[in-house]
């Protein structure tokens, strides 16, 4: 059955170019831009994405995941059939390592710690926590620092985290958060609603305050393992 919600969605043009960090023969380093698709949607008029836009510059790279459309950073591509087999491997047996910077509403009352709640698709275009159907989910946080996060005249309290997701489901990051009782900041899909001042946390910034800062994996072909960074840029 068609899911008409999804097929209608149509994403506002994102200006911002990607930024081409690396490349060789097998792979592509990018920085991704928030509010720009990984992947061209369904509707004709979602076709700008990384995918559509590198095809231009590189023909033959192979999409190996996606960012959300809000979260900017760091993504890899496989420039032939042979990388996009091994770092698909990598991905699968969990190779790849992952961290993310977030601003998170309010402030966290622990350094530390981990989110394990599973995850199962809900109604377009939201996932569910779900222990019956859903898949597991691990994320750990590390608080990097609480802030004052200016909106409107007022100073809210905010919290620097680093998210270092060990699964990668849909949205995990994001539910994740709202789940510990501190939404990332501008989401539009699991605010927090108890910010008093304003209805939620997704209207205290112009974009997701999601940024994937670092990823680390084995070259391909050369075996060397790398660690590739992007600084985050809020």
């Amino acid at each position: 059955m068609t899911n008409t919600s999804a097929d209608n969605f149509i994403v506002p043009p994102c200006l911002q170019e990607i930024d081409i960090l690396f490349y060789d023969e097998d792979i592509l380093l990018i920085n991704k831009p928030t509010k720009l698709l990984s992947l061209s949607g369904k509707h004709p008029a979602n076709l700008d994405s990384v995918h559509y836009r590198i095809r231009q510059l590189f023909p033959t790279a192979l999409m190996i995941h996606r960012l959300d459309l809000g979260t900017s950073g760091i993504m890899v591509l496989a420039l032939n059939k042979t990388s996009n087999r091994l770092l698909n491997r990598q991905f699968s047996e969990r190779n790849v390592q992952k961290t993310y910077t977030a601003l998170l509403a309010g402030k966290l009352s622990r350094g530390q710690g981990s989110i394990n709640l599973p995850i199962a698709k809900g109604e377009f275009p939201y996932q569910k926590i779900c222990h019956q159907h859903g898949k597991s989910a691990l994320t750990e946080y590390q608080l990097q620092r609480h802030e004052e996060f200016f909106f409107k005249g007022h100073a809210f309290p905010v919290s620097r985290v680093i998210l270092r997701p060990f699964t990668g489901r849909t949205h995990q990051l994001r539910i994740h958060s709202q789940q510990m009782g501190h939404a990332i900041i501008g989401c539009d899909l699991y605010s927090d609603k108890q910010l008093g001042e304003i209805d939620n946390s997704e209207q205290m910034a112009e974009r997701l305050m999601l940024h994937a800062t670092t990823l680390e994996f084995d070259h391909p072909v050369t075996g060397e393992r790398i660690l590739a960074k992007v600084p985050c840029p809020f």
